[in-house]
């Protein structure tokens, strides 16, 4: 083999690893394209989550204020009691105050 033969065939390997590489990449980008399809559904579903995650939200929100008012009212529900409570020992020692004066006369 001579030099000129040596340099054509070397010429014409590169040329089909060059040709084999090129449809290899053609190959693969054909295979991995993401349809139109796919695009829209991944953007509906984007939307459908963003919704949700805004609903999720409200709804964090409305528990807290929710939450807050049923402290408050428990709150306010509690002191009542203890005034009734209160009320009542006082009117019960008054009773038995008047009970114990009743028995003396």
């Amino acid at each position: 083999m001579n030099r000129t033969e040596f340099i054509i065939a070397i010429t014409i390997i590169l040329i089909i690893a060059f040709a084999l590489g090129w449809f290899a990449n053609w190959l693969v980008h054909r295979l991995t394209r993401v349809s139109d399809a796919d695009v829209n559904e991944l953007e509906s579903l984007a939307a459908s989550l963003h919704e949700a995650e805004e609903l999720r939200d409200q709804a964090i929100t409305f528990i807290e204020q929710r939450e807050s008012e049923l402290t408050t009212q428990l709150s306010q529900t509690e002191a009542e009691l203890r005034a009734a409570m209160e009320g009542l020992r006082e009117a019960r020692s008054e009773n038995d105050h008047l009970r114990s004066k009743l028995e003396k006369s």
